[in-house]
């Protein structure tokens, strides 16, 4: 008896010239990938700028420097980073169009490494995302335009999230929380530019370089967007100030139960003569709470100091000797 070959049912290619060769799995991803990285290109390369300015050192002394910013709204408003635009007032914004505006600095603010500038008529706003929802792995890409003419992307991933940034301006400092890490490649004059997730929302404004490949952006959250509402509306950000040196610690059990959290912000040392001081702050007190708002480290420290608390009396909760200690608080301006 012969056996019979059966041919394939209508449809099916086992291991045939149809199937798709793993390689062709490998196109296939390559291509979706482009597809994403250029369709963010394509949508926010038209609200990015290139920022020309001349900045005065003293008689005869000028120098000119350059970076990126990102059209936020449609009525001229630009964000950057605050340190392309120091020592200077005004500038030149050039669009991949090819046209040139004249733009203001409206406000800076070198605590967090962000300014906004204005630039006459009316712009291509790019949508805000939000930084918090961005995870480790994340397909992200860099826009900037340090030419002018040419819009300039890159692509990566998230690396890391949580980063801090250390930013001074003059006699203060602060620390910059929630710091966006990428491997994506930020090329000179990138500062000030747009990093956008994979469907073209800005969730950070691209501010440093950390090292080979990889490169830092101040992350687009509830922070930021109340800093640039501040720069736009007053100029400048108000920040209240407790004076206080710290990182994250442990609550004892006890109080970790009353308080339903294991951490707090652990007050390694005290300025002298400051509000935290004054009220009676010890190094090892554990702080919980200020104004009602729980703490648990430096960032949500500093997301609450903002200039309302300014002159206010408030209480500080801080667990001491396996207990919560309510002390009364005032903080004062951040000079």
């Amino acid at each position: 008896m012969v056996a019979l070959e059966r041919e394939p049912a209508a449809g099916t290619d086992p291991g045939g010239a149809l199937s798709p060769a793993p390689e062709d799995d490998d196109v296939a991803i390559l291509d979706a990938y482009s597809a994403a990285v250029s369709a963010v290109a394509e949508a926010l390369i038209p609200s990015v700028a290139s920022l020309r300015v001349t900045r005065s050192f003293g008689p005869g002394r000028v120098a000119g420097g350059s970076g990126s910013a990102v059209a936020f709204t449609p009525d001229g408003y630009l964000v950057t980073s605050a340190h392309v635009v120091a020592g200077t007032d005004r500038g030149q914004a050039a669009f991949v169009d090819g046209t040139e505006r004249e733009f203001r600095v409206v406000g800076r603010d070198p605590l967090s490494d962000l300014a906004v500038v204005r630039a006459d008529g009316e712009l291509t706003a790019a949508r805000l995302g939000d930084a918090a929802r961005l995870k480790v792995g994340q397909l992200v890409v860099a826009i900037g335009n340090p030419l002018g003419f040419a819009g300039s992307v890159t692509a990566g991933v998230v690396s890391a999230l949580g980063r801090s940034l250390a930013t001074r301006d003059g006699t203060s400092s602060r620390m910059v929380e929630n710091v966006i890490q990428t491997d994506a490649a930020l090329n000179p004059g990138n500062s000030g530019g747009a990093l956008a997730d994979s469907r073209g929302r800005v969730v950070g404004i691209n501010t440093a370089v950390a090292g080979i490949g990889l490169g830092l952006a101040v992350p687009i959250d509830g922070t930021t967007r109340s800093i640039l509402a501040s720069l736009i509306r007053e100029g400048r950000v108000r920040r209240a100030y407790l004076g206080v040196v710290g990182g994250t610690g442990r609550l004892p059990g006890p109080v970790a139960h009353e308080v339903g959290r294991p951490r707090a912000l652990a007050v390694v040392q005290l300025l002298e003569g400051s509000p935290a001081a004054s009220a009676g702050v010890r190094p090892g007190d554990l702080i919980v709470e200020l104004d009602g708002q729980p703490i648990e480290g430096v960032g949500d420290l500093q997301r609450l100091l903002v200039g309302e608390l300014v002159g206010r009396r408030v209480e500080l909760r801080v667990a001491r000797d396996q207990r919560l200690v309510a002390l009364s608080i005032t903080p004062s301006p951040l000079a």
